[in-house]
């Protein structure tokens, strides 16, 4: 018995629809998203996964000229968190790999590495790197020496702070600059050393990040979490080239009014994204965005050494960005970041500006211990939560870190006013 053209079309359809559904491996990520006008009453495929990204082009038509649409899934770079996320309780992600374990201790002994070098920058090896005559360097007796010691009170705060950092996305330096200002160190004390601190720590956590399966970086083809760290690396690049030269070697702004502007953008961005994340509000995927948040956070990060977590990780919520993997993108970018004005004080060194790095044994102690469990309690916890955790820590660190500046902030307004 003869079949006419469009039961024929009907039977391709369902042969095609058998194929994908049952096919293996990277063919499963095909979908077939609309059909020949004459078939406008079969149900049609379910759209992609979300964070895939797709690319239509028309393939061979069935039927009367009408064609088929194949959409190409391009790896977006977090699908493998939300796939463990789907896959896994967490209390099955609570327990890591051998191969994980073994990327932890690799990244321990870096990081103990830097610690040593740490050791022997603290000493002063150089005529830019000098004690600075800090309040709590005089109370020490340490003026015009070469002396340092292990400061377990920083190594504690840095531990915490550095831990909230790497799991949240922020919060190192912009909370533990003030609280150091308030025990007494200098600011060329406390900035230098968080830019190399966050350094090393933003690339160790790009690598666990990876490890710990909440971010994949693809080079080939370009996976978005790539194009996202180009997109806030190098405009942030820039940005913290100018602040460093701007605050430190140009204008000298006083701290206080560093952390009054810091503290205003992140009560803004923190409601903002908070609201976003209690009403389950989706975000169109715009990555473009993040390069006014990475300019940004990169001038803030060169004036107070803090306020580059918050703007580049809530900018990626508000982007469209999963937060397991925003949180991997900020570690990748933040450590390079830092990394570069690293460079760029040593190239002020040149002009006559005066390092102290008593703090960085102190720094890379806190962060062997906590920069290596952060990114596995990022794997653990599910997607939900970070979007609520993440912008409601960085209110938090706004309250904190305005009641610890607060005295200084009233004596600046009263002198001002004056």
């Amino acid at each position: 018995m003869p079949i006419s053209q469009s039961e024929s079309s009907i039977y391709g359809v369902g042969i095609l629809r058998y194929f994908f559904e049952n096919a293996p491996g990277d063919l499963k990520n095909c979908r077939i998203s609309c059909f020949p006008s004459h078939l406008a009453g079969i149900e049609k495929e379910a759209g992609p996964p979300d964070g895939l990204i797709v690319q239509r082009e028309s393939i061979i038509g069935l039927g009367g000229g009408d064609g088929l649409t194949e959409e190409k899934v391009k790896k977006a770079g977090w699908e493998i968190a939300q796939k463990l996320d789907q896959e896994k309780t967490a209390w099955e992600r609570l327990i890591p790999a051998r191969s994980q374990i073994v990327a932890a201790l690799w990244s321990c002994g870096a990081l103990f590495v830097v610690f040593l070098v740490g050791c022997w920058l603290a000493s002063n090896p150089f005529e830019a790197t000098q004690r600075i005559p800090s309040p709590y360097v005089e109370n020490a007796g340490w003026v015009g020496t070469n002396e340092w010691t292990i400061i377990w009170s920083v190594v504690w705060i840095a531990m915490f702070f550095e831990f909230m950092d790497a799991t949240a996305g922020m919060g190192f330096g912009t909370a533990i600059t003030p609280m150091l200002l308030v025990i007494g160190f200098e600011p060329k004390q406390i900035v230098p050393v968080v830019m190399i601190q966050q350094g090393v720590a933003g690339l160790i956590g790009t690598f666990l990040h990876a490890e710990y399966n909440n971010v994949e970086w693809r080079f080939k083809p370009m996976s978005e979490t790539i194009k996202l760290w180009l997109y806030i690396a190098i405009p942030g690049m820039v940005a913290v080239a100018f602040s460093v030269t701007s605050v430190y070697a140009i204008f000298k702004f006083a701290m206080v009014w560093i952390t009054l502007y810091v503290c205003a953008l992140l009560l803004l961005m923190g409601i903002i994204s908070l609201y976003q994340g209690v009403s389950k509000r989706e975000h169109r995927y715009r990555p473009k965005m993040m390069i006014g948040f990475a300019a940004l956070a990169g001038f803030n990060k060169g004036i107070g050494g803090g306020g580059y977590g918050p703007v580049v990780t809530i900018g990626g919520l508000l982007s469209g960005v999963p937060a397991k993997s925003m949180m991997a993108v900020t570690a990748i970018s933040e450590g390079t970041v830092s990394t570069f004005s690293i460079i760029v004080w040593l190239l002020m060194l040149s002009g006559g500006v005066v390092i102290d790095y008593l703090l960085l044994p102190s720094m890379m102690i806190a962060t062997i211990c906590s920069a290596v469990i952060a990114p596995w309690a990022t794997r653990v916890f599910p997607e939900k939560i970070w979007q609520v955790v993440v912008p409601a820590y960085s209110l938090i660190l706004v309250l904190y870190v305005t009641f610890e500046s607060w005295p200084d902030i009233m004596k600046a307004l009263g002198g001002f006013s004056g």
